[in-house]
């Protein structure tokens, strides 16, 4: 049997696409798969053996020591193939090359792009390092085995001839409930659900349903962590904070109940370099439960929203067209059910896991074939 480590020095133990989806999808393929992360819940999932190291103590550890830790206990485990989820694996990937191993490099971020909206880099930091990154994924790329691309937007930074699109759409079934409510029956509720950041609209959220309840009564959830204890204080200063119920961290089995009580989800990110051609998971997510979305009006996103009339673009910076948008889903429960039914036929018709599993399977099958 074929053994293959997946290795992360930030991702969850549970991560949705390394663990629950690649992970299990190569374990159940016939691969002998382990995941390398750090976390202190060591143990054998759904055909997974999911092995602990130190979880880091700041940002500074974990983007220059956990990755040495990663790799100093992945080597151990002997595996044919290494296929590493983050930037600051890249250089204990490199060394795993040199060592005869074949190496993966699964990206899921346009990351050149995506350093030009830390808020947490120095501004005049930002635009250097993004043009270094730059280099450096090219670099990395040619001495790895294959690359795998979250996006196609992203595949075509990478070689032709090593890159593998498989794009993080859902699993079958995974967040939709049995005998959910229809639209008209539902509490007047809205759903955000991942990291709660400025540039993912945060702030534009909280105060659109403040203004949305001058009109009539309506509760966002907001489920996930806020990323800073300074944007936390802030969102709670905001007029609509007490329109808003702050769920923190769920499982999937609770997001999907969540999912279920809702009346539309919300994606709107913020224009900034490296969401214009971004997939977030989110989105199909929404999709897949049959709710309805509010979605920024970037090109790509209208493209898809459109053609699948599954829900409502708007600027994500007008905070009136927001609650403009929450109010007519609200109000015409009838239309919000078209467009919830026709987003979950489009998931399962084309936007869903099965397929891009079929993907991964195949870019392994040229590097690992199960039966050379």
């Amino acid at each position: 049997m074929r053994r293959v480590a997946h290795l992360s020095s930030h991702h969850a133990d549970d991560d949705i696409r390394v663990f629950r989806k690649e992970a299990v999808t190569l374990a159940r393929g016939g691969y002998e798969v382990s995941y390398v992360v750090p976390t202190v819940a060591e143990r054998t999932e759904q055909g997974v053996r999911v092995v602990g190291v130190t979880p880091p103590s700041s940002r500074l550890v974990r983007l220059t020591v956990t990755p040495w830790r990663v790799f100093g206990r992945a080597l151990r485990l002997d595996a044919e193939v290494y296929h590493f989820h983050d930037p600051e694996l890249m250089l204990p990937g490199v060394v795993l090359k040199l060592l005869g191993k074949r190496v993966v490099y699964d990206v899921h971020e346009d990351l050149p792009r995506q350093v030009l909206s830390k808020a947490w880099i120095p501004a005049w930091v930002r635009r250097p390092l993004s043009v270094a990154l730059e280099i450096l994924e090219q670099a990395v790329a040619r001495v790895v085995d294959g690359v795998i691309a979250a996006t196609p937007h992203i595949a075509r930074r990478f070689p032709a001839s090593k890159t593998h699109v498989v794009q993080n759409f859902p699993i079958l079934g995974e967040l939709a409930t049995a005998g959910a409510l229809p639209q008209d029956q539902r509490p007047a509720q809205l759903i955000y659900v991942g990291g709660i950041t400025d540039i993912r609209g945060a702030r534009e959220s909280v105060r659109a349903i403040g203004l949305l309840n001058e009109r009539r009564s309506a509760r966002l959830v907001l489920v996930g962590n806020v990323a800073s204890e300074e944007l936390a204080a802030e969102l709670k200063a905001l007029p609509g904070w007490e329109h808003v119920d702050h769920k923190g961290w769920l499982s999937r089995e609770e997001v999907a109940a969540e999912l279920a009580r809702s009346r539309a989800g919300l994606v709107l990110f913020h224009p900034v370099p490296n969401h214009g051609n971004a997939q977030p998971n989110k989105l199909f997510e929404y999709m897949s439960a049959g709710l309805p979305v509010v979605a920024s009006d970037f090109p790509a996103w209208r493209e898809l929203l459109v053609a699948a009339d599954c829900g409502l673009l708007v600027d994500p910076f007008d905070v009136e067209a927001i609650a403009m948008a929450m109010q007519a889903i609200l109000d015409d429960p009838a239309a919000a059910q078209r467009m919830g039914e026709n987003g979950s036929r489009a998931v399962r018709c084309t936007f869903n896991w099965d397929a891009e599993a079929t993907r991964l399977l195949e870019a392994y099958e040229r590097l690992v074939p199960l039966g050379g």
